[in-house]
């Protein structure tokens, strides 16, 4: 299907795709760099724009913390950004629980446009993405997040309290936290963890988070821990 545009010149690349490889979702963090190289190097672009959209939230909310395919396929689209000239535009707030294709396009299209006129078009100062998990430290029982992309801000969407992180001590065992902004950074807890070692964030296949900046793009979902997923080893 691609193959017959070369040698077109293209200016950029807009990929949705990766619900058919959640399953493989390990896999994925090698095979899509590889796509994007080897369309580079077919058209003869290095530095071609490839834009992607995050994978939308789907299927029931499930009312514990736990392991997720999709969540995995979600951290190796977003790995991909290690990859020069990508950009992501997320959907993970923007999902149907019962149709995999989410309604909302337009606000998907936006977000692309916006990643488009920062990589593509040198749009240097524009806020393009929402918050990008950076670090974390260890604040007694709690644990400090901090993040990149934060733009005018780190900022809650809607009323009420920060929801969708998780924490876990060294059992491995998740426990929803209670979140809080200080400043631009994020301090989660639960008393059932007091020696917390790693934070999720957005961890589900139809999560509830909502923490974003101040122009209103969602935070991207992250893990702190590299501990084997639900996908680990497929092929």
């Amino acid at each position: 299907m691609i193959a017959p545009l070369q040698p077109y010149a293209l200016k950029g690349v807009i990929w949705y795709q990766g619900e058919s490889n959640a399953d493989r979702a390990e896999q994925y963090r090698t095979l899509f760099p590889a796509l994007i190289a080897d369309w580079r190097r077919h058209f003869g672009q290095p530095e071609l724009p490839f834009l992607f959209v995050q994978l939308a939230s789907y299927m029931a909310a499930r009312p514990e913390p736990g392991e997720s395919a999709w969540a995995e396929l979600r951290e190796a689209q977003a790995l991909a950004l290690q990859v020069p000239h990508t950009g992501l535009a997320t959907a993970i707030d923007i999902g149907e629980a019962a149709d995999i294709h989410p309604h909302n396009k337009q606000e998907v299209g936006r977000r692309l446009a916006l990643a488009a006129e920062h990589i593509a078009y040198g749009a240097s100062k524009l806020v393009y993405s929402g918050p990008v998990y950076a670090g974390m430290s260890p604040a007694g029982a709690a644990i400090k997040l901090k993040f990149t992309q934060l733009g005018s801000g780190l900022a809650v969407r809607g009323d009420g309290a920060l929801q969708g992180f998780a924490v876990a001590g060294a059992d491995h065992k998740f426990h929803w936290a209670t979140a809080k902004l200080v400043g631009n950074e994020v301090e989660v807890q639960n008393p059932a963890v007091p020696q917390p070692v790693a934070v999720r964030y957005d961890w589900a296949d139809n999560p509830s988070g909502n923490l974003t900046n101040r122009e209103g793009l969602p935070a991207l979902p992250f893990r702190t821990d590299s501990w084997p997923g639900s996908t680990a080893g497929r092929k």
